[in-house]
């Protein structure tokens, strides 16, 4: 078994442990390394773009290095390597739990109990519950699951078939880091200034491989495309964009528009609406199931991408 079928065959197993078991309950890996991060920066903390930078160089490399120290480790072994990579994979991607999350509050929302829905939306996105009816906490959730499928699965696996392991570690760490210091609170408006800007770079390749699987995957491809080619600019993430407004015009739905985060009012542009109708509560467990598709197909995808680069290279070296 050659170092490239390790990691298909542990990514896959990864992935299908995540779809049959989830997160684990205690001791989560992300969890960990967020006790971690918050030690670090307690001891580094500076409104300081230059703290912050190391304070993301100490993190996000020290979760590089231990996966690089780690593969290194397993090498000689075809077997240890896929279980480390189906390790590393199931430890990173985090699918089922955001689908779980998100039915939660779908199911919520059908019985007609938007407290409770009020009370579980904190669970899945910073969007303020309060200031949200059921529409909204609809809306709020698609919008979570189309990005956070690109954030906890798609990215990861771009991530993993590019660099292993220490890719798959890496990645995790980098949006691990951007969601606790790199939005725009006084504290990390420039704390968190390197986090967040390498999370745009990290989630680069992710968020269009998600935009494009979702519309592949979304029963209407050229909504999706027409939604993703129109609006994606419009939205503030350079990142989130594009995936949201290809689940939108997939979806037939509209997204975007006024929110709330930490009491801030946000204004932002409609994306699907051209030809998109209001999100329903029915709609959660669509954008669930297109969540489940596209994270499928990019672990194809990507393991595929992986063999054949391979395969070209090993031509090329026998042509030589």
């Amino acid at each position: 078994m050659g170092a490239d079928r390790s990691y298909a065959y542990g990514a896959a197993a990864g992935l299908l442990g995540d779809l049959l078991l989830g997160d684990p309950r205690r001791g989560h890996p992300v969890a960990v390394f967020g006790r971690a991060a918050t030690a670090v920066e307690g001891a580094l903390w500076r409104d300081h773009r230059g703290w912050g930078t190391l304070h993301t160089v100490v993190c996000a490399g020290g979760a590089v290095a231990l996966g690089t120290v780690a593969a290194r480790a397993v090498r000689p072994s075809p077997a240890a390597s896929a279980a480390l990579t189906a390790a590393a994979v199931w430890s990173v991607v985090g699918g089922t739990s955001l689908a779980r999350e998100a039915r939660t509050i779908g199911q919520a929302l059908e019985r007609g109990d938007v407290e409770a829905a009020r009370e579980r939306l904190p669970h899945l996105c910073g969007r303020d519950p309060q200031a949200l009816d059921a529409d909204g906490i609809a809306r709020a959730v698609v919008e979570s699951v189309a990005e956070n499928t690109s954030d906890a699965v798609v990215g990861a696996l771009v991530w993993g078939a590019v660099a292993g392991v220490p890719g798959l570690l890496g990645f995790r760490a980098v949006n691990t880091l951007d969601a606790m210091v790199g939005h725009t609170s006084p504290r990390y408006r420039r704390y968190g200034w390197a986090s967040a800007r390498l999370d745009d770079v990290a989630g680069w390749p992710g968020a269009r491989l998600t935009a494009v699987l979702a519309a592949v995957a979304g029963p209407d491809p050229r909504g999706a495309l027409r939604a993703w080619r129109t609006d994606a600019r419009k939205h503030p993430s350079p990142n989130a964009g594009p995936v949201e407004a290809s689940f939108a015009g997939a979806l037939g739905v509209r997204l975007g528009g006024t929110l709330s985060y930490g009491g801030r009012v946000e204004h932002r542009p409609v994306l699907g609406g051209d030809t998109g109708r209001a999100v329903r509560v029915t709609d959660i467990d669509r954008a669930v199931r297109l969540s489940r598709r596209v994270g499928l197909l990019a672990l194809g995808t990507t393991v595929a991408a992986r063999l054949l680069v391979t395969s070209v290279k090993g031509l090329k070296g026998r042509g030589k």
